[in-house]
C-alpha cells in the first residue's frame, strides 16, 4: 500500500488526477474503473481541465463503472449513467460506446449482472480501479456482509446508506433500495486500486478499513490485500491513522 497525504479535498483531487492521468499516458487504451459520489468530482473536473489544456487524451480509453442504481432510468438526474456523463464523459474525447455502467432498467437483476460481467471480461479487466469509501466501509455498493461477493450482484442497500444518498433526492423515499455492483472480485483483480477519502467523518473507517481486521463487515478492509493499492486522502481523513 502507498499512502498520500492531501492538505485538503483540493489536493487530494489534484494527487488522484495525477494518477490516473500517468495511466492513461502510459497505457492510452488503458479501462478505467471509475466511480460516482461527491468524492470523485473534484478528481474529474482536474481530468477535464487537463484535457483541455491538451495533456489528456481519451479517445482509445474504455470505462467501466461500479455501480447503478436499479430502476432509474438513464435521464434521470440521479443515475450514475446522467451522473458520469455530466462529470466527465460530456466533457473528454471518451468514445461513444466505450463507456459502461450497469444497467439500471433492466428488471432481471440476474440478467443485468451476467450482462455486466460480460461486459468487463470483454474489456480485459482493469487496469485501474477508482474507489470512494462509504461511511460504513461500502466500496462500490458491496454493503457489509457475511461474505466477499464476487462478481456484479444485486445489493439491498442498508439504512446508513440510504441515509447517506439522501441529500441527492428530493425526500428520502426517492431514493432507489436496490443497486447493481461490482463485485469485490472483481475490484480486487484490477491491477491497481485507488481510493481516494475525504473529510473527518470518513476517519475511524478508514482507519479501521487500512489497519483493522479484514472482514466482509467492513468490505473495504479488503484491499490491504490488494498487490497494488494507492491510498489518496487528505488530512481530516487521515486524522485517526495509527
Amino acid at each position: 500500500m502507498r499512502l498520500y497525504r492531501a492538505k485538503d479535498y483540493e489536493d487530494m483531487s489534484r494527487k488522484a488526477a495525477n494518477i490516473i492521468s500517468a495511466q492513461v499516458i502510459m497505457k492510452p487504451d488503458c479501462v478505467l474503473g471509475l466511480a460516482t459520489g461527491s468524492t470523485p468530482i473534484g478528481t474529474y473536473k482536474q481530468l477535464i481541465e487537463w484535457y483541455e489544456k491538451g495533456d489528456l487524451d481519451f479517445s482509445e480509453v474504455t470505462t467501466v463503472n461500479l455501480d447503478e442504481y436499479k430502476g432509474l432510468t438513464k435521464d434521470n438526474d440521479q443515475s450514475y449513467y446522467y451522473f458520469m456523463h455530466d462529470n466527465l464523459f460530456n466533457h473528454v474525447n471518451l468514445q461513444k460506446g466505450r463507456s459502461f455502467l450497469p444497467d439500471g432498467t433492466e428488471p432481471d437483476s440476474e440478467k443485468a449482472c451476467r450482462d455486466y460481467n460480460a461486459v468487463i471480461r470483454q474489456a480485459g479487466g482493469i487496469d485501474l480501479q477508482l474507489l470512494g469509501l462509504g461511511n460504513n466501509g461500502h466500496i462500490g455498493f458491496n454493503e457489509p456482509a457475511d461474505h466477499f461477493p464476487q462478481e456484479t450482484h444485486c445489493v439491498d442497500l442498508t439504512p446508513s446508506t440510504i441515509e447517506a444518498n439522501k441529500r441527492f433526492f428530493a425526500k428520502a423515499e426517492d431514493v432507489p433500495r436496490q443497486a447493481y455492483t461490482m463485485g469485490i472480485g472483481t475490484i480486487m483483480s484490477a491491477k491497481k486500486v485507488l481510493l481516494v477519502v475525504s473529510g473527518e467523518g470518513k476517519a475511524k473507517i478508514l482507519r479501521d478499513a487500512l489497519y483493522g481486521p479484514v472482514t466482509p463487515e467492513v468490505p473495504a478492509s479488503i484491499l490491504q490485500f490488494h498487490k497494488d493499492l494507492c491510498v489518496v486522502a487528505d488530512e481530516a481523513a487521515l486524522s485517526e491513522m495509527p
